[in-house]
């Protein structure tokens, strides 16, 4: 086994406390023959850590096909002094392939004492809402405006891994420690990414509300309502969405810390209906639905026994496209409308755990 340490200089691009103390967060990136934990084989991890003022590299290379675990031992004997591991995809990956490595060598290391952050899980939920073309590193990078080029594949690697056992040739040595360090060292660049589900998990708070006339897919004017909300989150690249809210459309934009909604309103007459249809009686005459203890002094002529379908009163006014969770009425305009609405009011998001369960419920539809 080969171990090298050094100091080195990383870019400051995220607030890491966010993910936990400093000195106990550990990055890391493994090197492997091949996918199968089973039949491939470990030959380089590194990792990265702050100690003593400044970043360390830390890298164990298996200079021999039978130095896999003592690497391995190595590792996880350096794990212990943190509580977390940082990763690209270690979920689905590093993480498991280690295991089948020490199971493999009878070594009974695991990852239960750490909290694991995985980048790409983070980011998974809001692949379509940022527009990733995959979830992939460099789609990542890409979306960040990030543009660095690998000189070598995986797949290149693990020949040049299998010419260097053959011949310890000390420059195909040198690339695989250079790529293993590349790969450590790009990471920070990627994790701004993170900013976005710690705007999107948190509450926003409420700077604004107005309705405008904004045109319709036809071109005729219809009132939206412009809404407003901020963050204690940064996002580093602006996005903008267009969300479907049954036949409502809403425009989403995320700047800085500021989302912006713009929700097309529906004006009109709609319909409440109230679901315990048996204890109302339906007065055709009127079209509305009125509880029995009050229609049984209607003339029975008059009335007839409501039915889920007619078992509603109606409202006149402007109606915002509704998502569950708000304790207000809901309208539809027939009853087996899977879209409901809510009766706008300037007071709709005065409580903000209303406005946040609105804004919350649209972003999961993005």
């Amino acid at each position: 086994m080969i171990t090298v340490q050094k100091s080195i200089t990383l870019p400051d691009t995220y607030p890491l406390g966010r993910l936990g103390r400093l000195e106990e967060l550990l990055f890391f990136d493994i090197e492997t023959t091949g996918f199968s934990g089973e039949h491939s084989q470990l030959y380089l991890i590194g990792c990265t850590c702050f100690r003593d003022g400044s970043w360390q590299l830390l890298q164990w290379f298996a200079d021999a096909p039978d130095a896999e675990k003592t690497i391995l031992t190595a590792f996880f004997e350096f794990l212990k002094q943190f509580t977390a591991v940082v990763h690209f995809n270690g979920d689905g990956f590093d993480i498991p392939y280690l295991l089948k490595r020490c199971r493999v060598h009878g070594l009974d290391y695991d990852f239960s004492a750490v909290q694991s952050v995985d980048i790409y899980r983070r980011i998974k939920p809001y692949r379509s809402l940022l527009g990733l073309e995959s979830l992939k590193q460099k789609s990542i990078e890409r979306f960040l405006g990030i543009f660095r080029e690998d000189q070598y594949n995986g797949g290149q690697l693990i020949e040049v891994y299998h010419a260097y056992l053959h011949g310890h040739d000390d420059r195909l040595y040198d690339m695989l420690m250079l790529h293993n360090r590349e790969d450590l060292e790009g990471m920070p660049l990627i994790l701004p990414i993170l900013n976005y589900p710690d705007l999107l998990e948190h509450d926003f708070t409420l700077l604004d509300q107005t309705i405008r006339e904004v045109p319709d897919l036809f071109g005729d004017m219809q009132p939206a309502l412009i809404l407003r909300a901020s963050s204690a989150y940064d996002v580093p690249v602006d996005i903008s969405r267009t969300v479907s809210i049954g036949s409502c459309t809403c425009h989403l934009s995320i700047s800085g810390s500021t989302l912006s909604l713009e929700i097309e309103l529906c004006s009109g007459t709609l319909k409440h209906f109230y679901p315990d249809y048996r204890n109302y009686y339906y007065l055709p005459f009127e079209d509305t639905a009125i509880h029995k203890s009050v229609g049984e002094y209607v003339e029975r002529s008059a009335r007839e026994k409501a039915t889920p379908q007619n078992c509603y009163t109606k409202k006149t006014g402007v109606f915002l496209p509704g998502l569950a969770g708000i304790q207000r009425p809901e309208f539809k305009i027939e009853y087996k409308d899977k879209l409901s609405y809510l009766e706008y009011e300037e007071n709709l998001f005065a409580d903000p755990e209303d406005l946040n369960r609105y804004l919350h419920g649209i972003l999961k539809l993005s």
